[in-house]
């Protein structure tokens, strides 16, 4: 549309910077300064900054305060983000600055809309584990996984339909709005970036808590334009499906047990998983 703004948007996911052990503020003057050269206007954070949301939501305060008014900051939780320092009541309604789970921000000069959300799972992606119930996914998460620490009043099922309805109103609103879309999340909301093995049964379990493939579903039925996720820390490229452009850009691990990295640093790593976007 003539007379549109051009935005530069930034994404990233996963830096876990206490995992990585790596000094974050450190890393946060590195990133504020790659940012305001390279003229980003909003950058996009899908969680799993720190294994306490408290830590998380404090670095996005101290990197927007560098930021300053060129570039805004936003946010959501990652399943790390909220084993520490958050309730689910708080994860819900509670309002922190640049947080942006079930809300939005419009963007000033354009018709674009940046919807977050920290998203969810429902054991759909592990739905052919041979003799597995929906008991023993939970099973196995309280046994294994770090999510086992997240208290919630409801079962996982009940929580990814709790999503879906938040996301769903919020896509409609969108639509009334006449918005084009950017949706941020954490969890992974196509089964096409998964991997399934015959002889690792830990990580077809594990496939169970990586999201819903209803989220990906709804997100196209609206025509959404871009999804940011995070969660997996596997660099795919961006992929288009439908309308849809989806974004996995996590920094992920650099350790000696686990090193998913390509670089051999973090901020080398983050300079080359972070995507910038022009949009008019």
């Amino acid at each position: 549309m003539e007379g549109l703004t051009i935005v530069r948007i930034a994404f990233s996911s996963d830096n876990h910077f206490d995992v990585n052990r790596v000094d974050a503020t450190a890393m946060m003057r590195s990133q504020a300064t790659y940012l305001l050269q390279n003229g980003v206007q909003i950058y996009l954070i899908a969680g799993d900054l720190f294994n306490d949301f408290q830590r998380s939501q404090q670095f996005v305060v101290d990197l927007q305060a560098l930021l300053g008014a060129q570039t805004r900051v936003y946010w959501i939780a990652g399943n790390h983000d909220m084993v520490h320092g958050i309730s689910f009541d708080e994860l819900e309604t509670g309002h922190f600055d640049g947080y942006l789970h079930n809300r939005y921000i419009d963007i000033s000069g354009t018709d674009w809309r940046v919807i977050g959300h920290n998203g969810w799972y429902d054991y759909q992606y592990a739905a052919q584990v041979p003799d597995t119930t929906a008991a023993d996914f939970l099973h196995w998460k309280n046994a294994f996984w770090i999510d086992r620490a997240i208290k919630q009043p409801m079962s996982d099922q009940e929580r990814t339909d709790l999503m879906l309805n938040q996301v769903k109103a919020q896509l409609n609103l969108a639509a009334v709005d006449h918005k084009q879309v950017i949706f941020m999340t954490h969890f992974v909301p196509r089964i096409d970036y998964l991997r399934f093995s015959d002889d690792n049964r830990f990580w077809n379990m594990a496939n169970a808590l990586m999201g819903t493939p209803r989220l990906g579903q709804l997100l196209e039925q609206f025509n959404v334009a871009h999804v940011l996720f995070g969660h997996l820390h596997v660099h795919p490229q961006p992929r288009v499906f439908g309308q849809t452009t989806y974004y996995d850009q996590a920094v992920g691990y650099g350790l000696k047990r686990i090193n998913e990295w390509q670089a051999n640093n973090f901020m080398a790593e983050w300079y080359q998983d972070t995507q910038i976007l022009d949009l008019k």
